[in-house]
């Protein structure tokens, strides 16, 4: 099976009230993982199309969790944090190694959840045109949930799981219409994300030293000419001292003499400047563009593994 584009939601700043003709799920801090399986041969791939088999042992066993002879599943690999809730760092742990040496060490000390929420093909048909509410049932019938291979719940009031979702400082909620099908590579506002917070991928251009290891970094996003763009700062989140330490191997051998950012970043006397090549997904409460157009109350989350021309920011 070629790997497809999955459907995505657009963002909403509002949750949508209508009885009957919504579905709300979490969403869930991690990441996305389609399940393609047919003669017995069963891959994983993320949204990007990159491949995940390998990463994710728990998936491996396909007779154990799904009776179709041949599909295609949709849903979000996760990872617990220590106070007990989804975590992009704890998921990136996995999802970012490249050594498959390491992989059965990460397997242990990072249990996964696969979180399945819609079906694309099934047994030898595509289902993607299918209203949402049938594919569920679809999903539902082939399914045999385990501990590490769940149906995502929804829940029927919108405004009470939005309102959960912020109290408890997790990521927001997907809204999806019951009768939407299921657009390969599209995103249209059938589907909409509601979030609690900000959250962007972000280039780093530049750090300081403390020790003689990073402590801090300094981000940036493309504008339309392609040229890079300071946005902030960032020292605090989810890195270990451990992931600090392994950050500045990674980068100092990239230092560069001049400043990679078009505008001057207002910790510049200090910093040091990196060849842009490493990305990380950043967490903030407000995008300032009255201040310098930067990131208010930004933390790292992880690192990532995406390309730095896909980040590209909201310039004209």
């Amino acid at each position: 099976m070629k790997p497809v584009i999955p459907f995505e939601p657009e963002l909403s700043e509002k949750v949508p009230v209508d009885a009957g003709v919504w579905r709300y799920e979490i969403k869930w801090d991690g990441t996305r993982i389609l399940t393609y399986h047919d003669q017995g041969n069963t891959r994983l791939f993320n949204r990007k199309q990159h491949e995940r088999t390998l990463l994710y042992p728990e998936l491996a066993h396909f007779s154990s969790y799904c009776r179709a002879d041949s599909v295609i599943l949709d849903g979000e690999m996760i990872a617990l944090g220590a106070d007990g809730k989804p975590s992009f760092h704890e998921i990136m742990r996995r999802d970012l190694i490249r050594r498959t040496d390491r992989i059965q060490a990460a397997y242990e000390a990072v249990p996964a959840t696969y979180m399945l929420f819609d079906i694309v093909y099934l047994n030898g048909e595509w289902v993607h045109r299918k209203p949402l509410q049938e594919r569920l049932k679809l999903l539902d019938q082939v399914i045999i949930p385990n501990e590490r291979i769940q149906l995502a719940p929804a829940h029927p009031d919108g405004q009470a799981l939005f309102q959960v979702m912020c109290s408890q400082g997790m990521e927001g909620i997907v809204c999806k219409k019951l009768d939407s099908p299921y657009t390969l590579g599209g995103q249209d506002r059938r589907w909409l994300k509601v979030k609690n917070y900000g959250d962007i991928i972000a280039v780093i251009g530049g750090y300081t030293l403390n020790g003689g290891v990073i402590n801090a970094v300094l981000l940036g996003q493309y504008d339309k000419q392609g040229r890079l763009r300071y946005i902030g700062h960032v020292g605090t989140g989810k890195l270990t001292r451990g992931d600090w330490r392994q950050l500045t191997e990674r980068l100092m051998p990239h230092t560069l003499s001049e400043r990679p950012f078009i505008n001057k970043p207002d910790r510049h006397q200090d910093a040091f400047w990196v060849k842009p090549m490493f990305t990380a997904k950043i967490q903030y409460s407000e995008w300032r563009w009255q201040e310098g157009r930067t990131l208010r109350q930004p933390s790292i989350q992880a690192l990532v593994d995406q390309g730095i021309e896909q980040c590209i920011g909201p310039w004209k």
